[in-house]
């Protein structure tokens, strides 16, 4: 599988919006702007990792902005859009991805179908991106008065996130520097690259004026849609006196096997609420084979879990947690685990029900080799824009 990272555009001092702080860290629905871009751009399953270019001035308001997020330290950005895009583009040079996707920060809307349609598209092109067709008459002006009428056959709207091959861009970007393209894809076009066009969405709009905030706002303030996921895990009994449920310590005369803490409560919980936003699973966020989550606290997961939600405009309706053994008895614990649970999301206790069961002596709980734990997450989505 190709290796694929976005890199956000986020270093903008929003002239045209107005205001003492950069639109994208102005607040939607209680959250950044970017944050909403942030969380769809890292619950994709074909996004590796998510890169930010920012203003070295805004690291403050980043570091609020990305809390709880499992993303590398942003990138200093330049003067202009383009330099901050060839900037962070440099900075990705070191271990470089085979794919890239441009976005921009002050677009929080970008559906998941729209990102991997440019994904796939770069299957076949050297560059993809979403754009729509132009159906308005168009009028040129001057001094208040219609000059000319355009004609609009062939002519389509841009969006991002823009997708391209790594290496080409990059390669685009130093040549076109000093000049002042609007896009990356005109970078490209410059270079000679084909990028291609896929279908974008109306709902995919950025955020460019104070009326634009005011529309979103009421788009994410309507009564949502309920989602529902799933989530399963299991962890096999080691040497060891405890295991960790629930992300509490519960003495035991064995642990549980596993790259992180082996909390299996958690890890079923954070599969159902990755589920519920169709963003994968906990192993495409948090690889056993990165050394960094060797014994990681599982909570760590969670949370990043439900920072994804929550920056897409989501709530945790409910959580509910079945843990299946016959021994250690999790009965004594339970309370202090959906305390915990409730802690680490930031919900309400009364959202979260743990319970327990036995397979009553069957199977491999049964023969107390280890323990099973399966989770369901109903969660509350906003209405997307109109399209």
């Amino acid at each position: 599988m190709a290796r694929c990272v976005a890199l956000v555009v986020a270093a903008g001092r929003g002239a045209r919006f107005g205001g003492d702080v950069p639109k994208q860290w102005r607040l939607l629905a209680g959250r950044p702007i970017l944050r909403h871009s942030l969380a769809l751009l890292a619950g994709h399953p074909a996004i590796d990792a998510v890169r930010v270019v920012i203003h070295p001035d805004d690291l403050p308001l980043y570091d609020q902005a990305a809390e709880g997020l499992a993303l590398a330290p942003p990138i200093a950005g330049g003067a202009s859009r383009q330099e901050s895009v060839r900037l962070g583009l440099e900075a990705l040079a070191q271990d470089a991805p085979d794919l890239v996707l441009i976005h921009d920060g002050a677009r929080p809307f970008a559906e998941s179908a729209l990102i991997s349609r440019v994904v796939r598209a770069l299957h076949l092109h050297a560059g993809a991106i979403p754009a729509l067709p132009v159906h308005d008459t168009l009028k040129r002006g001057e001094d208040g008065l219609i000059r000319e009428t355009v004609p609009r056959a062939g002519l389509w709207r841009a969006q991002t996130p823009q997708g391209f091959h790594f290496a080409a861009l990059l390669e685009a970007h130093r040549a076109a520097a000093g000049h002042d393209l609007t896009d990356d894809a005109a970078v490209a076009e410059r270079a000679g690259l084909g990028v291609a066009l896929v279908e974008g969405a109306e709902s995919n709009v950025k955020i460019t004026t104070t009326q634009d905030l005011e529309r979103a706002e009421r788009s994410l303030s309507g009564p949502g849609e309920v989602r529902v996921g799933s989530g399963f895990d299991v962890h096999k009994f080691c040497p060891g006196d405890h295991v960790m449920l629930g992300n509490i310590v519960i003495p035991h005369e064995a642990g549980l096997e596993g790259h992180s803490d082996a909390d299996v409560a958690l890890h079923a919980l954070t599969d159902a609420l990755l589920g519920a936003i169709g963003a994968g699973d906990i192993g495409r966020h948090f690889p056993p084979s990165d050394p960094r989550w060797k014994g990681a606290d599982s909570a760590r997961f969670l949370a990043h879990a439900g920072a994804l939600l929550s920056g897409r405009g989501g709530r945790i309706s409910h959580l509910d947690l079945t843990v299946i053994c016959e021994r250690p008895k999790v009965g004594p614990h339970r309370a202090a685990m959906a305390h915990r649970i409730a802690a680490i999301l930031g919900i309400d206790e009364g959202r979260v029900s743990v319970k327990a069961t036995t397979t009553e002596g069957l199977g491999f709980t049964g023969r107390r080799e280890g323990i099973a734990a399966q989770a369901v997450a109903t969660v509350v989505m906003p209405d997307p824009l109109p399209r």
